[in-house]
């Protein structure tokens, strides 16, 4: 009772509050109308405040509740949904989260090269659905100077990073100055991925398939091989919860009268590319499905080493852009009448860069059915980017690393050399 008796009353505070003179005149007539104050707030008055609450006269709004703003950053090379979960455990812990994309010259100064550019990057992180802004060319290192611009200039309350350290050339804790103010929160790592993991499956399916006399084999010598083999038995250590799912998904189905648009593939190492076609297949409807490939098919169509991620892994990485309503997980190959008629599908579209089209000897063309409804549309692909592309320039940037060791190596050996010998005169 004493709730409701304060809400009914909280239109005589605002106007005290807002409009002292408006609201002092009022309660002057009130009272040489003979009208009590008590009753002026009570039931008796009640279609006055009514009336008054409606025209919007007290309706300044008070002081909103701030929006708090947190701010991580990220190389986001090779983006994967350890990635996405990294980011959306950020989003849980303020309103709005912003994001700094390292640059591609700190990187190579800290890391080495990225295989991703930073336009790709840049698609990457904006295209999650848990991100609401994006810094490009962010330090690697939170300096005094770059901490005071997101709290001045971006109005950013909190520095986020995962548990994982994050150290310098130096040995030194990259967040430090975001610690020592106070303004600093830890999520936890994404067990199971990384970056460098990715790498290794790749390089290893490398060593696998293209053994013999290609210069490929040359970056994966000496004891490589047996790393190869014990990566191989432990491909990925993700474990898929119907938890994870859930928080990945917008947990919304289509509305009766939902133009769905069905798109398929692979999405194997997720990029750019991928975002792109998404985003172009969305703007043709109001709810975007997209049906994984299981293994087994991306294997048959495509070979090894694919596919790097398995389907799982491929589906959260789906999940998490902005322009993706839902996901099949292990989707056939074929679109057939049961797929259109069971999930509604309005039109089913396709991109013109893929892996491959080529059917198998004695394969049917998978869209035969949506193409004879009249439903089918080849969209032309905003980027040429694909997955053997994206593999490919792994590859060469480790042939540029193996290189580099080795003319480094040589150089220190031939320096040792010189300096034992003019010693030895």
């Amino acid at each position: 009772m004493m709730a409701m008796e304060y809400e009914s009353n909280n239109w005589i505070w605002d106007g005290v509050y807002y409009c002292p003179r408006l609201f002092g005149g009022l309660m002057l007539t009130a009272a040489l109308l003979g009208l009590s104050t008590t009753y002026f707030g009570g039931i008796g008055l009640f279609p006055l405040s009514y009336v008054w609450s409606d025209s919007g006269i007290f309706h300044k709004k008070k002081c909103e509740k701030k929006r708090i703003r947190v701010y991580m950053d990220g190389c986001f090379d090779l983006m994967h949904y350890g990635h996405a979960n990294a980011l959306r455990q950020a989003k849980a812990l303020g309103d709005e989260l912003v994001v700094g994309v390292v640059s591609d010259e700190e990187i190579i100064a800290n890391k080495g090269p990225p295989v991703l550019p930073m336009e790709e990057r840049l698609a990457l992180v904006s295209g999650l659905k848990w991100v609401d802004q994006v810094i490009a060319n962010a330090p690697y290192a939170i300096t005094e100077q770059f901490m005071n611009s997101l709290f001045n200039e971006h109005k950013i309350d909190y520095i986020i990073h995962g548990d994982d350290p994050c150290l310098l050339p130096d040995g030194s804790d990259a967040y430090a100055l975001a610690k020592k103010a106070g303004r600093y929160k830890q999520i936890k790592r994404t067990e199971g991925v990384s970056s460098t993991d990715i790498v290794g499956r790749i390089l290893c399916s490398v060593k696998d398939t293209e053994g013999g006399g290609d210069h490929t084999s040359t970056l994966l010598n000496g004891d490589s091989g047996e790393r190869c083999h014990s990566q191989r038995a432990q491909i990925s250590q993700f474990l898929p919860t119907s938890q994870r799912i859930v928080q990945f998904s917008n947990g919304k189905g289509p509305g009766p009268n939902s133009r769905v648009v069905y798109i398929d593939g692979a999405f194997d190492l997720f990029h750019a590319g991928h975002v792109e076609i998404l985003k172009k297949a969305r703007q043709l409807g109001d709810f975007l499905l997209v049906g994984i490939h299981t293994d087994h098919i991306v294997r048959e169509h495509r070979g090894m080493p694919y596919p790097v991620m398995h389907v799982h892994e491929r589906s959260l990485s789906v999940l998490a852009c902005r322009y993706v309503d839902e996901v099949i997980i292990g989707a056939p190959w074929e679109v057939t009448k049961d797929m259109i008629t069971t999930f509604n599908i309005s039109i089913v579209v396709h991109g013109t860069v893929a892996e491959s089209n080529s059917l198998l000897p004695g394969e049917t063309d998978p869209y035969a059915f949506p193409k004879s409804m009249g439903i089918f549309r080849l969209l032309e692909s905003p980027k040429s980017l694909t997955t053997s592309s994206v593999s490919q320039r792994i590859v060469a940037n480790h042939e540029a690393y193996v290189k580099r060791n080795a003319k480094k190596a040589q150089s220190e050996m031939k320096y040792y050399e010189e300096k034992t010998y003019v010693a030895g005169e």
